[in-house]
């Protein structure tokens, strides 16, 4: 699968569970519970300590065409080390020059961690497609729509702060696609596993049953629709 391919299932999916995991064993539960649930791409993140192993092991049973990336990749050794576990994408919480270069040269998106214009702008230069606004809640929703005026062009991942009552106003402030932790990982930790599988397939419902949250390709480019 090429670079666009992947960015539009993304896109398609429009949530992204992150999933740290204190074992191995939890976070592969919490990524198929949530796969159980409907959702079609789950972040692993470098949080875990066996993180490539987890990536390795969802790709090895992959039987519902997910998208596995990997999270919290903080350098180009870990970027690889993932790019060679499975990931189909790389997560950061800043941008790291040789990370994106690396991506780039395996045709892997990279999506790294931006909180200014000018954050954003040296990422769209080294061949970024996304950049991911963290902490969401933090930067706020006028971020997104103020960034976008200079920038239509970037599209953008938010990861924090994101839940239920609040995924369509991420999606109306500009937000193409949002990742979502905290009640996961908190749920995965109870050994809840089958209360995560229910709760993303409540994610699901909810961003399916609402029109303002349909993307299509127009004029050569992902926009709302």
């Amino acid at each position: 699968m090429v670079k666009s391919e992947i960015i539009t299932k993304l896109i398609a999916s429009k949530i992204v569970p992150v999933v740290r995991g204190e074992s191995k064993e939890e976070a592969v539960s919490c990524s198929l519970a949530c796969i159980e649930g409907g959702i079609k791409s789950i972040e692993v993140t470098y949080t875990n300590p066996y993180a490539s192993d987890v990536i390795h092991q969802l790709q090895s049973r992959n039987d519902k065409n997910c998208i596995i990336g990997a999270g919290t990749v903080l350098d180009e050794i870990t970027a690889r080390n993932a790019i060679l576990a499975g990931a189909q994408f790389i997560v950061s919480p800043s941008f790291n020059q040789a990370t994106a270069v690396l991506c780039n040269r395996y045709g892997i998106p990279y999506f790294p961690g931006c909180m200014t214009v000018t954050e954003i702008v040296t990422s769209l230069e080294s061949g970024v497609d996304m950049v991911k606004i963290f902490p969401g809640d933090t930067v706020g929703m006028s971020f997104i729509k103020a960034i976008k005026a200079p920038l239509p062009q970037v599209m953008v991942m938010v990861t924090g702060g994101v839940n239920m009552s609040n995924i369509e106003e991420w999606f109306n402030a500009g937000a193409d696609v949002l990742g979502i932790g905290g009640e996961f990982n908190k749920l995965a930790h109870q050994k809840k596993f089958k209360m995560i599988e229910d709760k993303a397939a409540d994610y699901i419902k909810l961003v399916s049953s609402s029109k303002n949250l349909a993307f299509k390709h127009s004029a050569g480019k992902l926009t709302k629709g």
